[in-house]
């Protein structure tokens, strides 16, 4: 078997027509969102900002051109802007048949420092498919992908900036705002910035849904792909080939049933096996085969992990399988959960906190649930928009000291 690493180096509906750029095509297949009108709605600047974010599709490694709104929109408001170049996550091949994708850097004009002691920050990019923003007038229910993971967020805490600026509750030296490309993918955006910027702030405030309150920690997160190389052949005369998908089943079922590390306060460690392909077709014996798997860790660290899922594997079958690990993961993350009125929880789910490099206090924080994310019923309601906004901002200053 062969473990290798990848690392990573009047309201006005507008209707957002921008080209995709050679998304997969399963990821533009929509699939049925709330059944939500848009008739009759009196936009806030928080609800038009929030709308204009989640109306322009920007599934993981195709951020543009909600790059771009995003940027013209902070210069609008008074922000510098920097835009930080991130490379294709999937392939340099594909340089040349999409548009630059860019993490953004924005701190108010009348400064001169994008090094600040708070930060907020969230993600740009959603998961697949695009599904489309919708309202509904009656319930108040925001529906649409990105709606709630992260778009939300950031509408939140960009209104909550703005706010706490023109009323001069902070000063412009004090925040500075980041959105980062490919959280959804493993955090190649959160990594650049890091690498290049050598931030030093004193509290960063991160932006996910966690229903309002303050996350105390999440789980770690690994992720991997089991590969099997066989050899094709005609159906009919099975022993002339080697069928891929006959030696991966064996080594996913050890691996549905392996036994990973718990805590008192993550619960299990999970292993989901997310994506199986294999084969040509039906009378074709099997060539290549594999999976992709990801484990939320619970305790202990990522290494104990992969030595677990390595001896799983190897147990199975050690010259015909690959293990891939995308990168060296990480074990369970604690967090900031220090300010007053805010209830706690954890959450299952991964973050870019892990990657952003320093030695600053961090919260996570955000509207709507996770839950909700990542599903074909994605949605929140706007009264909890709202609500973020006065938390955002409570959080900042409390960071600040006041």
């Amino acid at each position: 078997m062969c473990l290798i690493y990848w690392s990573f180096p009047l309201l006005v509906i507008v209707l957002f027509c921008a080209p995709l750029h050679s998304l997969a095509e399963h990821a533009l297949t929509p699939q049925r969102p709330l059944k939500l009108d848009n008739a009759g709605v009196a936009e806030t600047p928080l609800l038009s900002l929030h709308r204009q974010l989640a109306e322009i599709p920007s599934i993981s490694d195709h951020e543009h051109h909600v790059g771009e709104f995003l940027a013209s929109y902070l210069e609008a408001h008074n922000f510098t802007v920097k835009k930080q170049p991130v490379k294709p996550f999937y392939s340099a091949s594909q340089k040349g048949k999409q548009k630059q994708r860019f993490n953004i850097l924005a701190y108010p004009s009348t400064s001169s420092i994008d090094q600040t002691p708070v930060l907020l920050t969230a993600h740009l990019d959603t998961v697949p498919p695009y599904i489309p923003y919708s309202y509904n007038t009656s319930s108040h229910q925001i529906a649409g992908r990105g709606t709630v993971d992260a778009k939300a967020c950031i509408a939140a805490q960009v209104i909550a900036a703005v706010s706490l600026l023109s009323s001069q509750k902070i000063a412009p030296e004090s925040i500075s705002l980041l959105y980062v490309v490919g959280e959804e993918l493993g955090g190649d955006g959160m990594r650049a910035f890091s690498q290049s910027a050598h931030p030093a702030y004193e509290a960063v405030i991160f932006g996910e849904p966690t229903e309002l309150k303050l996350a105390s920690g999440h789980k770690g997160n690994l992720a991997f792909t089991v590969t099997a190389k066989g050899k094709s052949g005609h159906s009919g005369y099975p022993w002339l080939g080697k069928n891929a998908n006959s030696m991966l089943i064996p080594a996913l079922m050890e691996l549905d049933q392996l036994h990973l590390p718990t805590s008192e306060k993550y619960g299990n460690t999970t292993l989901n096996i997310g994506l199986m392909r294999g084969g040509e077709a039906s009378n074709v014996i099997p060539e290549s085969a594999h999976a992709d798997i990801q484990v939320r860790i619970a305790a202990g660290t990522a290494e104990e992990s992969q030595r677990r899922i390595v001896d799983a594997v190897e147990a199975v079958d050690e010259s015909g399988l690959e293990v891939r690990f995308w990168s060296k993961g990480y074990g369970p993350i604690d967090i900031d959960h220090d300010v007053e009125g805010f209830e706690a929880m954890t959450v299952n789910y991964g973050t870019d906190i892990p990657w952003l490099e320093g030695n600053h206090k961090r919260y996570l924080y955000g509207p709507g649930s996770i839950l909700d994310a990542h599903s074909d019923h994605e949605h929140l309601s706007a009264r909890d928009l709202e609500e973020a906004v006065e938390g955002y901002q409570r959080l900042v200053l409390a960071a600040l000291g006041r």
